[in-house]
């Protein structure tokens, strides 16, 4: 079972940056990419940014493109999101997930990391 486990988030105000990271083990090369997703209180849990195994193809969000980069550590099993000129409305709990070669769901997630963004 692959386990996520997020870290880096906090507070921070706006135009100011955060770098949280997702950190795999166990079975990690079953893993074909990761993923971002955030909720913010009251919304649904939306596609944020995604990376392949090989860090060749990103995904990005139109809302945090520009902004936000998305890349795998030099510790292969970590990927961070580097998250740039901040906004209020980027407030969320942040999440994690990784899903396997031909797979269309997500089918490991980590427990999530709170990103505040003030006014």
């Amino acid at each position: 079972q692959v386990q996520l486990q997020e870290s880096g988030g906090g507070w921070v105000q706006a135009g100011g940056s955060l770098r949280i990271s997702c950190a795999a083990s166990g079975p990690t090369p079953s893993i074909y990419a990761t993923g971002w997703f955030r909720q913010a209180p009251g919304k649904e849990r939306e596609f944020v940014s995604s990376i392949t195994f090989n860090g060749v193809m990103t995904y990005y969000a139109d809302s945090v493109k520009g902004r936000f980069t998305i890349s795998r550590a030099n510790d292969e099993d970590t990927v961070e999101l580097q998250m740039n000129n901040l906004k209020p409305e980027d407030t969320a709990v942040y999440y994690c997930a990784a899903r396997k070669a031909g797979a269309l769901e997500y089918a490991w997630w980590g427990q999530g990391t709170q990103v505040t963004v003030s006014s």
